[in-house]
Formats: structure tokens, C-alpha cells, sequence
């Protein structure tokens, strides 16, 4: 318990009866009577306030927290056989990996008041996680005021609670339920596209105007009586890949949250779709060495597994070694597969091994090469340099992406399809890419 900036100001507001004391002694009853009532005033404000002893704080959070995602830390306060209505401050001591939350301000109220009537307050406070492993909810500071506004009462209250932190997964199924549950939903992504365009036949339909005449099934058609067109489908059954640089440039963040979770989220996506359309999926970790690889397997009940080795996916602060781990990956995949390598470029001399590598991996398997494009160096590449350390700005960021430029280009040349697109757009330019590959049969 301590005064607050009132009772400081009320002491304060009596100096000048102190001096007058100095000057003229007869005066010192004022100064005693104006101290006294100050006093009294403040130790009834501590008297009559709220007592800390009984405040009751009941914590409800999730075990499990998705980085990136907004889950929340519900707090009901409650301070029983109390019917004043009281102010009150919370301040959620929260682990430093966590999004940090400003002060809450709640009412005890007796209008509030819950059974046995205890006067209550209902807090949410907002729990983002910036990366993955385990964050600490420490403890609730509390403080209010007494009735007078003089006295400032505080109590801790430690929670001690320890939270999971996973790979976004629930943004990858509830955007992959959307996904098959409505087509419209795609944003120009063409679900038909590994649904008629293939060469493993599907199922026979009505013609109707604008199909392709080529595809009418004449001898069905004159058994039915009504003219029939075949519908093809892309072939299932192939091995898809996705290799996860776990390096230090992987570390760094990115909207938000590092590189490697956004690789994640975007590997667990392409993963599911790729589970739900027939194909086999597996994953390979790596930087200065080897951290998992999972044997290609089809059915949807795999996700469950590539969900849990993706989230043992640790941040490294080692380079990444390309020549190791594009030739163990090579030397493990006994069929030509699609190898989707999410990775990060820096300049064209750091990625020379990285490309030689993936020049031999691409002569038997198709690749995918997938990086996240940073857009506030572009901003700064495109920034008018209206002082002279802007203008140093823009021609480092103008350079970076010349080079990051170059590589690409000459991945291209390699025959390796190339992906740069911002953290938010990146899943989709993925199951678009994958989605073509897959009308193109370029795996057949």
C-alpha cells in the first residue's frame, strides 16, 4: 500500500501553512489541524478500501497457442462480499516471445456480482506468439485505489502457467476446409484444373456446349442415347517433398514472426492439399546438417505426423549447408519426386554451391524453388531519396534485389520453377504452382 499522486498533491498543498509556521509560530494549529485531516483522510481511504486478501483470480487459457495467432488469457476477478464498485488495473506479466499487452482497466461492480455476491470483472487479454516453443504467463499485477483516491493498494498474483507454441495449423485447415468446401473461395486458384485435364480417366458427364468435342465417348453415347464426354483427371500417386531450410537466415523475421515459421505454415498447407488430391508427401529438414526427414506416405491420417515433426523443426543459427543436404535428400529419394526447397537468398556468391546443387537435383527430380519476398526492402528500393541516407538506403535495397534477381533467373535457366511472393501470398502461389504441375503431368 502506498499514497497516490492525490495524497502527495494534498501534502504538497500544505507547505505554504509550514512556512507560515516558520514565520509566524502562532500559526502552527492550522499546519497541525490541515496535516492531522490529511491523514485521518488517508488512513480511512486504507481502511475502507477494497482488501487485497479478497480478491479472487481465476485464469482460463489454451494449453496450445499457434504462432502468429491471436488466441486469448481470460481473467475473471472477483472480490467476494464486496458491493462497492471499484476501479481496477491489470498488468498480465507475460514471456518475452509474446506480443506485449498495454495496462487493462476493468470495474468491479456489483452489477457484475456472480454467486454469493461477489462483485466481478471480465478481462480478455490478447496472446500472440512470435515464435514457436514454450512461453511463460508469469503472474497478474493488480492495483486500485481506495474510495478517497489516496491510498494505492497492490497484489500479485502468480499464474506460473507454461504454453505450447505449434506451426500454424489451424490457419492451414481452416483455410484448407474453405478450400474444398468452396471453390469460389480460391481467388482465381482453378480446382478444375487436376479435374479434367489429365490423362487418368475419371468419370463420364453430359456434353454440353463449349467442352472439348474430342472428348465425346461415341459408344457410350449411343448406348445412352444422349451424347457423353469422357472426364479425365490428373494421375495421383505421386511423391512430393518439401525440403525446410532451418538455417540461421531462416531466423529472421519476417511480418511479424521468423522466416521458418511462415516456410512451415506454407510447407504444412501445400502438404495437406497435396495428402487430400492423392499424393504422397514427406519432409526434409536441414542446415549445417540433416534435422528430420519423413519417408513419403500417402492419406490424410500422414498429416498428423508431418504436423508434429514440422513443429520439432528448431531455429539453428548454422549455415546452411546446400551440398550436404541436397545430396543426402537426393540420395534418399529412390523415384523422381517433386522437391519444393523453401529457402531464403541472399547474394549471388553465398548461393553458388546452393546452386550447383540444385543443378544436379533438378536433372532427375522437377523442383520447386520457394523464397519470401520482403517487401519493405522493396519499399525502400522504391522510396523517393529525399535526403542522402534515404538515397544510401534505396541503393542497398535496389542492389539486393538485383541480386536475388540473378539467382532466380538462373535457377530458371535450370529448368527449376521459382517462387518469390510476400509471406501472405506465398501458400497460394505454392498450390497454384503445384496445382499446374499437376494438369501439365510434368511428374509422369
Amino acid at each position: 500500500m502506498r499514497p497516490t499522486l492525490t495524497c502527495v498533491l494534498a501534502l504538497v498543498a500544505g507547505l505554504p501553512l509550514a512556512l507560515a509556521v516558520a514565520l509566524a509560530a502562532s500559526t502552527w494549529p492550522l499546519w497541525l489541524t490541515y496535516l492531522g485531516v490529511v491523514l485521518v483522510a488517508a488512513g480511512a481511504d486504507a481502511v475502507i478500501g477494497l482488501p487485497g486478501s479478497r480478491l479472487r483470480v481465476h485464469a482460463q487459457m489454451p494449453d496450445t497457442l499457434y504462432v502468429g495467432d491471436r488466441d486469448e488469457l481470460r481473467l475473471d476477478i472477483r472480490a467476494p462480499g464486496w458491493r462497492r464498485a471499484t476501479p481496477i488495473e491489470v498488468i498480465v506479466d507475460l514471456d518475452d516471445e509474446l506480443a506485449q499487452q498495454p495496462m487493462q482497466r476493468a470495474l468491479l461492480s456489483a452489477s457484475e456480482a456472480g454467486e454469493g455476491g461477489a462483485a466481478r470483472a471480465q478481462l480478455r487479454v490478447p496472446l500472440v506468439p512470435a515464435r514457436r516453443g514454450t512461453m511463460e504467463v508469469a503472474r497478474v499485477w493488480l492495483q486500485w485505489r481506495g474510495p478517497l483516491g489516496l491510498m494505492r493498494r497492490q497484489r500479485v498474483v502468480p499464474l506460473a502457467r507454461e504454453l505450447r507454441v505449434v506451426p500454424n495449423v489451424r490457419a492451414v485447415r481452416t483455410a484448407a476446409l474453405r478450400f474444398f468446401s468452396s471453390r469460389a473461395f480460391l481467388s482465381g486458384l482453378k480446382v478444375e484444373r487436376y479435374l479434367g485435364d489429365g490423362s487418368e480417366f475419371d468419370a463420364l458427364r453430359e456434353y454440353a456446349p463449349g467442352l472439348d468435342h474430342r472428348s465425346i465417348d461415341w459408344k457410350a453415347s449411343a448406348r445412352h442415347l444422349k451424347l457423353l464426354s469422357r472426364e479425365f483427371r490428373a494421375e495421383r500417386n505421386h511423391q512430393v517433398v518439401v525440403a525446410v531450410d532451418t538455417g540461421q537466415l531462416m531466423r529472421e523475421p519476417l511480418a511479424g514472426i521468423p522466416k521458418l515459421d511462415h516456410a512451415i505454415n506454407a510447407a504444412l498447407m501445400l502438404g495437406y492439399f497435396c495428402l487430400r488430391t492423392g499424393d504422397r508427401v514427406g519432409l526434409f529438414g536441414f542446415d549445417a546438417r540433416v534435422r528430420c526427414f519423413i519417408e513419403p506416405s500417402g492419406g490424410v491420417h500422414s498429416f498428423a505426423r508431418l504436423e508434429r515433426q514440422s513443429a520439432a523443426l528448431d531455429y539453428q543459427h548454422e549455415e546452411t549447408n546446400f551440398t550436404l543436404g541436397l545430396t543426402e535428400l537426393s540420395r534418399r529419394l529412390r523415384r523422381r519426386s517433386l522437391v519444393v526447397l523453401l529457402t531464403d537468398v541472399v547474394d549471388t556468391v553465398t548461393t553458388e554451391l546452393m546452386l550447383e546443387n540444385l543443378q544436379r537435383l533438378a536433372r532427375r527430380h522437377l523442383v520447386v524453388f520457394v523464397t519470401l519476398r520482403d517487401t519493405e526492402v522493396g519499399a525502400l528500393a522504391e522510396a523517393p531519396p529525399r535526403t542522402l541516407a534515404a538515397l544510401h538506403r534505396a541503393v542497398v535495397a535496389d542492389d539486393l534485389l538485383r541480386e536475388r534477381e540473378v539467382v532466380l533467373q538462373r535457377l530458371r535457366r535450370l529448368g527449376v520453377y521459382c517462387i518469390d511472393a510476400p509471406p501472405q501470398d506465398v501458400s497460394m502461389s505454392l498450390l497454384n504452382r503445384y496445382l499446374d504441375i499437376k494438369r501439365r503431368e510434368l511428374l509422369s
